[in-house]
Formats: structure tokens, C-alpha cells, sequence
């Protein structure tokens, strides 16, 4: 029997080689497909897997997020719109941006939504005064320009908010985090979604850069008070857009 650690995964004739994961236009065809493949099931996978936890993050991600009532927000990578229905409830104004076209036919949500790539947004200069994303960073072709594209369309003085999975810090909860992650969560999405797709998911990872180098990414991009709040196996990043 092959250890699910050594697959060689695919997704729609992409190889995505946990050795050797895909770059640039590869990375961004095999994400798609990922996400189109796994959509039916994607809300149900993400509460056994996260024990629930997965909306108490968001939660807290729009508590942070700190803007009044009436405020438009851009959820991108919206996914099934777990995001837009929980700002929505907070009373501001949500829109959904993905560009899986599987996850917003799934979606539940009463917010527009947009088919469309987060890196080359179809939206005008300063049109919104916050942003959310969930668990998509580390799917993303590349992050600066996210984080310029982010800058572009948040007025001065709108926030940021992004969650994402994440190693915790302590050594002994991230040996933990890593067996549950990439052997657990795999067989979690063997039986109810994609196999594949949940093995591919944990080594996804390997994508994100340290907390430091991320920091002075987004600082780079335009925005300032960038903070980090830890948990067990996500992170949240909030940020103002300077002005």
C-alpha cells in the first residue's frame, strides 16, 4: 500500500508532485480544477476537518476586521460564501470573487458573486473599504501581486483581513499539526469529497513564506498596523491600507 505522503497527485491531467508543487499557469489551471472537483462537499469537509473551529475564525476574522455597518467588502476567493454570509449577518455588504466557477454554483449566498482571477480584479481603483479571504493565499500563482491588487482596490484607511491555514509555533503542537494535517485530513476527504485533492491540500503549505517575509510583503504593498493572530493550525492577518 503507498503512503499517501509519497502520492503523486492529479487533478484534471495536472500532476502536482508533492516533491515538485506546479508554478505560474500550471499551479493556477490545477487550482481551478482542485476546487471545481471538491465544491459539492467543500463546506462539509472544511467543519469535520477544522472540528467547527473553521467559523469561529471567520468570526473573529470580521471582529478585526473592525468596520461599521453599511461597508462594502470584498470576499475573494469567496469559495461557497461562508465569508459573504457571515459579513452579511455583521451588516456590511459583501461581494464574492473566485475562480472556481464549481465552488460559486455551490455557493450559499444571497451577495453577487464574480467569476473571476483575485490577482486581475474587475473592480475600480478604491472601490471598497475592506477585504476578507479564507484559506487561499497559499492557492494563489503568486502573493505580491495579490497584496498590490488588494492595495488597488481598498480606499485609504479600509482594512484587510485574511485567514489562512497555518504550522502552529509550538514544536510539539506543529509535530501534532503535521501528522493530523497530512495524514488525517487525507482520509477525512477520502470519505466524504477527493482523496487527492486533501493530499495535495496539506502540501500546499510548502507554498507560504515565513511570517516576516509575508509581513514585509503586505507592508510593501501600502499597508500598515499589519498584525498576525495565531491558533491552532490557522493564522489571521489584519492590515490597514495606508493613505
Amino acid at each position: 500500500m503507498t503512503d499517501p505522503a509519497d502520492a503523486t497527485i492529479r487533478t484534471d491531467g495536472v500532476t502536482l508532485d508533492p516533491d515538485a508543487l506546479p508554478e505560474g499557469e500550471d499551479k493556477r489551471e490545477a487550482v481551478r480544477s482542485l476546487f471545481d472537483t471538491i465544491a459539492p462537499r467543500y463546506d462539509l469537509v472544511n467543519r469535520i476537518m477544522t472540528f467547527g473551529l473553521d467559523v469561529r475564525w471567520r468570526r473573529k476574522a470580521l471582529t478585526k476586521l473592525a468596520l461599521p455597518e453599511g461597508s462594502r467588502i470584498l470576499d475573494l476567493a469567496c469559495g461557497t460564501g461562508d465569508f459573504c454570509r457571515e459579513s452579511a449577518k455583521a451588516g456590511l455588504v459583501p461581494i464574492g470573487v473566485d475562480l472556481s466557477m464549481g465552488m460559486l454554483v455551490a455557493a450559499r449566498t444571497d451577495a453577487p458573486l464574480v467569476h473571476g482571477d483575485i490577482l486581475a480584479l474587475p473592480l475600480a481603483d478604491e472601490s471598497a473599504d475592506g477585504a476578507t479571504c479564507g484559506f487561499a493565499l497559499r492557492n494563489l500563482v503568486e502573493l505580491p501581486g495579490f497584496f498590490d491588487e488588494l492595495a488597488r482596490v481598498v480606499r485609504p484607511g479600509g482594512r484587510i483581513s485574511l485567514l489562512d491555514a497555518a504550522e502552529p509555533e509550538n514544536r510539539l503542537l506543529r509535530w501534532g499539526h503535521g501528522i493530523y494535517f497530512g495524514r488525517i485530513v487525507p482520509r477525512i476527504g477520502a470519505l466524504f469529497s477527493d482523496r487527492t485533492a486533501y493530499e495535495y491540500l496539506p502540501k500546499s503549505l510548502a507554498y507560504m513564506p515565513p511570517w516576516p517575509e509575508l509581513q514585509a510583503r503586505i507592508t510593501a504593498a501600502g499597508f500598515v498596523d499589519v498584525e498576525r493572530k495565531v491558533f491552532v493550525g490557522a493564522h489571521l492577518i489584519t492590515a490597514t491600507r495606508g493613505r
